[in-house]
């Protein structure tokens, strides 16, 4: 990449990292805003699972579209707008979709609504495809993954912050709430124009910012084949919204469809590793299996990620987890995602040039320290973060495994992937707050899993890493398959377990997501030794 003359840009770099905490902030009150939308509109599991259709479906056709786009143009239009017209322009996407949210409350309509959640998200995938690469940019390649994981941190700040704050607009304090169906439409509008007003804020003062004009002179590597299973994966992606629809006309049960869906995504990408190597061929970075394997993986990661906290709203509602109010729901979801931030906050320590030393008491200090100030944020809106306490012994479980991952991609991914299952065990297995516990120390479990799949997924592609790069983030997709498949699983199979509710069952869905990137870890392994390639020299890069 050019830069100009090698010169700090921190100014640049705090400038540029507010789209990261944008990001996290609304993607993790969609926690709070699914379970007030179902209540508002009475909607059943599966439809209110709809908004994590539409807003992570956003991200993968955006990505598709500038994909396509940039392939039939044979220009790399990202590029030839630069990524600071890229962010803006993302912003002003994001905008609109905001103020949309307005006139599609007005109106009652939920199709109305996720359509502007789909506008919104749209805009966000443009900005996560010109920031991640600018945040590399400003500065000497070899700290870049400081930068990722300082910008991640951000966006982990913005998922905490997000529930509490949108809980507040919402219901009120914790002094004073209300019911969800005695939220008046005016905070929900106030809500969305707050948002509008910071998107459009932060694009003028992109605008008018001194950052340095950052290109790529990377080449468009053509890859015709891999052309077909992308639009495959977008047909399966349609299949979910016309579920409903399609059940109706043809009388098949519409959670048939949605299983569906997910099977031709999965055989889609298996068949492709397999095609790849009759011939290698048209396939560009497709031809790899480790790239095919992580494309998987990051599509069930962050699917696994987003389930478990958008289907806990309605799991805290039930009897024997608390009967919770969905007034009293925001500082579970903030702790969700504040636990996101203790385990990345802890994974960034790898990072730094630290004695072993200092790394081992940073390990077991700073997620303690990071838990504590998910209680203090929560502890300043009047929340009683007592109930919270006992999460500590889930923290110090992270740290065990931590030390045993010790920052090795495939070590750490299996670990992890393995302690997820057990935690989503151990909740289905009990009730009440040790079940609450185990589901949100999923959240611990996802935290540094992303940069492990990344590196190892993109590891040894060479002049095709970029094109792999873009791949992986496509498979943010996840995030807009596995929710709704959950909620389907929810709303067939109460007393399927007797006694056990339909929303407590689908938590088997996670179980499987943590079984394959266990698995993932073991077979990319092996793939990249078969290559030849060190994996003891593969390290945790970047953060998301």
């Amino acid at each position: 990449m050019e830069q100009n003359k090698a010169k700090s840009y921190s100014s640049a770099l705090y400038t540029l990292i507010t789209v990261f905490f944008f990001w996290g902030f609304l993607a993790a009150s969609n926690g709070v805003f699914i379970p007030f939308c179902k209540e508002h509109f009475h909607l059943t599991q599966f439809e209110s699972q709809l908004i994590d259709f539409t807003f992570y479906g956003g991200y993968f056709i955006g990505s598709l579209i500038l994909y396509f786009a940039s392939s039939i143009s044979k220009v790399d239009i990202m590029n030839k707008m630069g990524y600071k017209n890229g962010i803006i322009l993302g912003l002003i996407i994001s905008a609109v979709g905001a103020l949309g949210m307005i006139p599609a409350i007005a109106t009652g309509s939920f199709g109305f609504i996720l359509a502007v959640f789909f506008i919104i998200a749209v805009g966000f995938s443009l900005q996560q495809t010109a920031a991640n690469p600018f945040v590399v940019a400003l500065g000497p390649p070899e700290t870049g993954s400081n930068r990722l994981n300082f910008a991640g941190s951000i966006n982990n700040i913005g998922g905490l912050l997000g529930p509490v704050v949108v809980g507040i607009i919402l219901f009120g304090s914790a002094s004073a709430k209300i019911d969800a169906k005695d939220v008046q439409i005016s905070s929900v509008n106030n809500l969305y124009y707050m948002l509008a007003g910071l998107f459009i804020a932060v694009a003028i003062f992109f605008w008018f910012s001194n950052l340095p004009k950052v290109t790529s002179d990377e080449t468009i590597e053509p890859s015709p084949k891999a052309n077909t299973p992308l639009l495959i994966m977008f047909l399966a992606f349609l299949l979910i919204l016309a579920a409903d629809p399609l059940s109706k006309k043809l009388g098949v049960p519409s959670q048939y469809f949605v299983y569906a869906s997910l099977a031709i995504i999965i055989l889609t990408l298996v068949g492709t590793i397999f095609a790849a190597k009759q011939s290698k061929e048209g396939w560009g970075a497709m031809q790899y299996p480790q790239l095919i394997l992580g494309m998987l993986a990051i599509f069930t990661y962050v699917g696994t990620e987003v389930t478990i906290q958008s289907n806990m709203g309605s799991l805290l509602k039930t009897p024997e987890f608390g009967s919770f109010k969905e007034s009293d729901i925001a500082p579970y979801i903030s702790l969700y995602w504040g636990s996101l931030m203790i385990g990345r906050f802890a994974g960034a320590i790898g990072a730094f040039n630290l004695s072993k030393t200092v790394k081992y008491i940073l390990t077991i200090l700073i997620p303690f320290i990071a838990f504590g100030i998910v209680l203090l944020v929560n502890a300043a809106t009047g929340v009683n973060v007592s109930n919270l306490y006992g999460y500590a012994a889930c923290v110090a479980i992270l740290i065990v495994a931590f030390f045993i991952g010790q920052q090795k991609p495939t070590r750490t991914l299996a670990v992890l992937g393995l302690l997820g299952m057990a935690f989503m065990l151990t909740g289905l297995a009990t009730t009440g707050k040790i079940a609450t516990f185990s589901f949100i120390s999923g959240g611990l479990c996802c935290s540094i899993m992303w940069p492990s799949i990344f590196s190892l997924a993109i590891t040894g592609l060479g002049k095709y890493t970029s094109q792999g790069s873009a791949f992986l983030i496509m498979m943010i997709l996840g995030g807009s398959i596995i929710p709704p498949l959950q909620g389907k699983v929810a709303d067939g199979s109460n007393n399927v377990i007797p006694g056990m509710s339909g929303i407590h069952f689908s938590y088997i869905v996670p179980v499987l997501g943590f079984a394959y990137l266990a698995y993932f870890a073991w077979k990319v392994s092996r793939e990249l030794r078969s290559q030849g390639i060190d994996l003891d020299h593969v390290e945790v890069a970047a953060g998301h």
